[in-house]
């Protein structure tokens, strides 16, 4: 009877816990998955969105952060989160925006998305005359309004002027101080409903070449665009490349604005802890829906 060999006599080793081999592979699959989850939602559900201009104001400030839904009209090449393939005109399920929408749009011989308000839809006449919107041979109503009371945010003055470049200084003629010593910016204010009864503010601070815009008619398949901020929005009324040239086609429409989130006021930091004191409040989670008014019987 031979004896066990050494070899075979010892016991084997127990593998130490916490000292497995790193799988990166999987580790990579993992977070790629993660980024095609993350890149599809953005692209086919909702995406965050920051303001960066004025030709929005009094309904979306400089700053607010907002939700866009990318759904409601379809999918498309500009519902994409990133534009990096070539400009189509496909188009999935699509769907027409309502007068008073507020959308995203990314003009022809961008990538950079814009937001602004449908006032026409396919096959309306459009024409603007003396600031007010004449739709199918019938003035919208304007209604003059007390004027808003716009934060005064000296942080978001322009200190240089960028051409084409509407900047928040151009409303310091209507800073004024309320008798709680808050400033605040009181300008032109007036209240616009289109024809399904949205209704909502818009700005107007002055004469300019864009309060005239002959009539022309919405071909199929497009929208008529406007900014809120009448006098300083490069929208449907101005010619391209400084404004969108016209009717906007619905394939370069991205998605509806639906809710801000959040506002900052512009004294922020890249350190976050620097937002608390900068957060505007009343603006977390406004609506940005138009408020429909009731059809006369």
């Amino acid at each position: 009877m031979s004896e066990p060999s050494e070899e075979s006599s010892t016991p084997a080793e127990a593998p130490k816990p916490g000292h497995e081999p790193l799988d990166w592979i999987a580790e990579i699959r993992g977070l790629a998955w993660m980024l095609l989850a993350v890149l599809g939602f953005h692209s086919l559900v909702a995406k965050p969105f920051y303001i960066p201009s004025i030709s929005m104001m009094p309904n979306l400030l400089v700053g607010d952060r907002l939700v866009v839904s990318k759904f409601p009209y379809g999918w498309n090449w500009a519902s994409a989160s990133f534009h990096v393939l070539p400009r189509k005109t496909w188009r999935v399920m699509p769907g027409t925006p309502q007068y008073g929408d507020i959308v995203i749009v990314v003009p022809r011989g961008r990538t950079d998305d814009l937001i602004k308000r449908v006032v026409a839809l396919p096959g309306d006449r459009i024409a603007v005359r003396n600031g007010q919107i004449v739709l199918n041979g019938k003035p919208i109503p304007r209604l003059v309004v007390p004027p808003v009371q716009l934060p005064a945010d000296d942080a978001l003055l322009c200190h240089e002027r960028t051409p084409g470049y509407y900047c928040y200084e151009d409303f310091t003629a209507w800073r004024t101080r309320l008798p709680s010593g808050r400033d605040v910016i009181e300008p032109p204010t007036y209240q616009e409903t289109l024809p399904n009864g949205a209704t909502y503010l818009t700005l107007d601070t002055g004469l300019t070449f864009a309060d005239n815009f002959d009539e022309i008619t919405v071909p199929a398949g497009h929208v008529f665009l406007m900014g809120d901020n009448r006098d300083h929005s490069a929208d449907s009324r101005v010619p391209a490349p400084d404004g969108l040239g016209g009717p906007v086609p619905l394939s370069d429409v991205g998605g509806r604005a639906e809710f801000v989130t959040f506002s900052l006021n512009g004294e922020e930091s890249l350190n976050p802890l620097s937002w608390w004191g900068a957060l505007r409040s009343g603006r977390s989670w406004t609506s940005l829906r138009p408020v429909h008014e009731p059809k006369a019987k």
